[in-house]
């Protein structure tokens, strides 16, 4: 970044992340995978007294506090939206990989909205990153957490379905290829491609 005045080189301002201590993620009932009792988890894991906003480059780094992500799945007519990652997106350790979520970082972006923070967070990066031109209605189903890849360390998953009135849906982000819905059971067939969050999903959402 260049200071329009000066020239001079400045830095870029550091995105601060929602994040929540792992300490107190564990003391409400560690998993590993999926579980479905959001309700047992939600109310603590935002609530401000455990919260807090931290600079995402070094909690990228830090497993003793857990990044909080919605990850928003679409479903229409009994298929899912998916995508494969391309390389313009910010997660390089899950670049080529195919997802069935949408979603990202809550960050101090969202504090001076109307909504919760959290809320804002989730519509903010659905609207970055899908045209969603679709009605919808939206249910918490559940979270994610996977201590057995390094990303994973560091975050935790909110999963959200999305149950749309159309297959309204296109990609904003051109780093997100090849999207279209398809039936669970076709992209189960194809389960070692998607990333493993999307890997969990699937199995714990849609395996029959």
């Amino acid at each position: 970044m260049t200071d329009p005045g000066t020239g001079n080189a400045v830095e870029a301002p550091v995105e601060h992340v929602l994040v929540i201590p792992t300490a107190v993620f564990h003391e409400l009932g560690h998993f590993q995978g999926f579980c479905g009792d959001s309700q047992r988890y939600l109310d603590v894991v935002l609530d401000p007294i455990h919260a807090s906003y931290r600079p995402r480059n070094e909690m990228e780094q830090d497993p003793s506090f857990k990044q909080l992500i919605p990850y928003c799945v679409f479903e229409h007519d009994g298929q899912l939206f998916s995508y494969r990652r391309g390389t313009d997106q910010g997660e390089a350790r899950l670049h080529a990989k195919r997802s069935v979520g949408v979603g990202g970082h809550v960050s101090t972006l969202d504090l001076d909205r109307e909504g919760s923070p959290y809320s804002e967070g989730m519509k903010r990066e659905i609207e970055e990153e899908v045209n969603l031109a679709s009605g919808w209605t939206e249910r918490c189903v559940g979270l994610i957490n996977d201590d057995e890849s390094d990303v994973g360390k560091v975050h935790l998953g909110i999963v959200h379905i999305f149950s749309l009135d159309s297959a309204q849906v296109t990609p904003r982000e051109k780093s997100m290829l090849d999207a279209g819905f398809a039936p669970p059971e076709e992209l189960l067939r194809e389960l070692d491609e998607f990333e493993t969050w999307s890997q969990i999903c699937l199995k714990a959402l849609f395996q029959t």
